[in-house]
């Protein structure tokens, strides 16, 4: 590791080991490679496995991803701790270019949200296709809902859809009311094992294997839409960040051999993300 890392980047590479945060695609010491912060639905829905593997092929650069959720992902990024950020809370990444911790954004692919409930649908929502009707019936009714919680891009989002709709979450959170402060996939336990509703990405719902009696509840409000944007961390503010590479992997990924391997990425016949960057 470069003698002119950080102190803090090198206790995060530390970290990352120790807990086995990244995913790598057969990384070795003397391998070039870039960090990369991004959302826990392009790992957990097995994206980046299909992805990266490709990717380093063709250009011979190793990535390692850690996954958070796009708050901490672009605080990761803040700290200089990452050479490309990789997320979906559009508003966040425009505040966060207008800052200048990033160079330029750009889309990549997009799918779309859906809200997840139990079987016996208390709130009596199943089918409708807005979801700010829905979550009204969900307060109303105190039926189980369980948040992330964790400052992601999907919570983001919930907490939009929940002040779109009209409700005062701080004062109308109770026991029906679960914030769990943990990833797609964790959180979707959760509401496996309680049979409570949740907004997930549809990308990780389809991955997502311990459904119990879970199923799509609310699917179709053009409001769910899901759009993810990359960034190359800037140079000017941290000088260590690896610029070529990085850039390297943003232009891979808005190529149009980039945006056909996200295209082909299908669970049983299902595709998870849409690409659409602009052509050059």
């Amino acid at each position: 590791m470069a003698l002119s890392l950080s102190i803090t980047r090198r206790g995060l590479f530390a970290l990352i080991a120790a807990c086995s945060l990244f995913v790598a695609t057969g990384v070795r010491a003397e391998d070039p490679y870039i960090t990369v912060a991004s959302t826990t639905s392009t790992e957990q829905s097995g994206l980046f496995s299909h992805l990266l593997p490709q990717f380093t092929k063709a250009r011979g650069i190793q990535v390692r991803v850690v996954a958070l959720g796009t708050g901490q992902a672009l605080d990761l990024a803040r700290r200089g701790d990452a050479d490309v950020v990789f997320v979906h809370d559009k508003a966040a990444e425009q505040k966060f270019l207008d800052e200048g911790y990033v160079v330029q954004r750009h889309d990549v692919m997009y799918n779309d949200f859906v809200l997840i409930g139990p079987k016996d649908d208390p709130a009596k929502i199943a089918g409708s296709k807005d979801i700010l009707e829905a979550l009204r019936k969900i307060k109303d009714s105190r039926a189980a809902f369980v948040s992330r919680g964790d400052k992601s891009g999907t919570h983001a989002a919930e907490l939009r859809y929940w002040k779109a709709a009209g409700v005062d979450l701080d004062a109308a959170k109770g026991p029906w009311y679960r914030d769990t402060g943990s990833g797609m996939g964790p959180a979707l336990n959760t509401a496996a094992a309680t049979g409570a509703y949740i907004l997930a990405d549809r990308g990780t719902w389809l991955s997502f294997k311990n459904r119990r009696d879970l199923h799509i509840v609310v699917e179709g409000d053009k409001r769910l839409f899901n759009q993810y944007g990359v960034m190359l961390v800037n140079p000017a503010k941290h000088p260590y960040v690896k610029k070529d590479a990085g850039q390297a992997f943003i232009d891979w990924m808005i190529s149009p051999t980039g945006q056909q391997v996200i295209a082909d990425y299908k669970i049983d016949g299902q595709q998870l993300f849409f690409p659409n960057a602009e052509k050059p």
